[in-house]
């Protein structure tokens, strides 16, 4: 077990909400893992919500089985206003290695867009629309899109005049009628709010 090779898939979900945290998944496979065990892995923004919460159903008894592994991140909306979600992302990205704790030299780390694990893993790259090009970031993509949505209609009762439960947090129209007509809730990023008032 100690000689294993793992391949390492990361993704996060949330970077452009104006309201809630940012989510970031890694999902540890075996090198040798067998995909068919866990199918309709793909692009999580593809996939249908019926879909994802499927994958994500079954990716949590393989983890209970010991054939894969994964841990999604929240960072907050407090933090994003604190750190800029540049900085929000890879203190989630840090926070699922140390909770994974892959070996470093025995880990291959493949990730999202501009995406970037700690120096210690050699072993890394960046890949462009990756969540649709490799299984394993498509698997990270969907277990961080599926705990940030969860998330987001669990709140969405705490807070139910602005319908985070249909949004989840994204600028969309109604959303943002509903920051010019009520203000910015506790759950709002501030920075990301600024321009509301003048879009339509």
């Amino acid at each position: 077990m100690k000689k294993q090779k793992w391949i390492a898939g990361v993704d996060e979900a949330g970077r452009g909400p104006l309201a809630g945290p940012v989510a970031i998944g890694v999902a540890l496979v075996p090198l040798d893992f067998d995909w068919s065990l866990i199918p309709g892995v793909g692009d999580s923004k593809k996939v249908n919500p019926k879909n994802r919460e499927a994958v994500f159903r079954r990716a949590q008894k393989l983890k209970k089985a010991g054939l894969l592994d994964f841990h999604v991140a929240l960072v907050s909306e407090r933090i994003i206003d604190r750190i800029n979600i540049a900085q929000a992302v890879r203190k989630g990205i840090e926070t699922c290695f140390k909770k994974l704790n892959p070996h470093p030299t025995r880990t291959h780390v493949k990730l999202d867009g501009l995406l970037t694990a700690p120096p210690a893993f050699r072993m890394q790259e960046t890949i462009v629309k990756g969540d649709a090009k490799e299984r394993v970031i498509g698997l990270a993509s969907i277990l961080a899109k599926v705990t940030r949505d969860t998330y987001m209609v669990r709140i969405a009762r705490k807070f139910p005049e602005y319908g985070f439960e249909v949004h989840k947090g994204y600028g969309t129209r109604v959303h943002r009628a509903c920051i010019r007509d009520k203000g910015l809730s506790s759950i709002h990023r501030v920075t990301f709010c600024r321009n509301v008032a003048s879009l339509p």
